[in-house]
């Protein structure tokens, strides 16, 4: 079925024909706003690793103090502080994107402006996230 047509669901309640490999459709066709989708996965799992493992140190505290007190410790260094870093860039990157997708979604005028939401997602995430950086590693500089 090489090179035959099929239907997609570009929006709801609309197809849209496609000519695909194999006779599938697909609406990742690559560009800024596949890797939007792609990293709202993936920030979600890490903000869900995070929060696990958030789960695990505080239960610590309840078993050992003084276990507690040496992995909070293991936490005031540079790649610790390199990962707060990330899990900030998830985290802020995983909201402004998701807010972003609701208006998709459920605004009228939503899917005309997808593209400059996505790019004024992107400014406003790198104008968020400059300042923390310089902030955060100020402290182990």
């Amino acid at each position: 079925m090489s090179g035959s047509m099929s239907d997609i669901r570009t929006a709801p309640g609309t197809r849209q024909r496609t000519k695909a490999r194999g006779g599938y459709g697909s609406a990742y066709r690559g560009g800024l706003a596949m890797w939007a989708a792609v990293g709202q996965r993936i920030s979600g799992m890490v903000i869900y690793i995070f929060l696990l493992v958030h789960v695990a140190d505080n239960l610590m505290l309840r078993v050992s103090p003084d276990a507690y007190d040496e992995v909070i410790t293991s936490y005031k260094t540079i790649v610790m502080a390199i990962g707060e870093i990330g899990l900030v860039a998830a985290l802020l990157g995983h909201a402004l994107n998701g807010v972003r997708i609701v208006l998709i979604d459920l605004w009228g005028n939503g899917p005309r402006y997808a593209r400059p939401m996505l790019w004024a997602v992107v400014a406003l995430w790198v104008a968020l996230m400059l300042p923390f950086f310089a902030r955060h590693l100020s402290h182990y500089i």
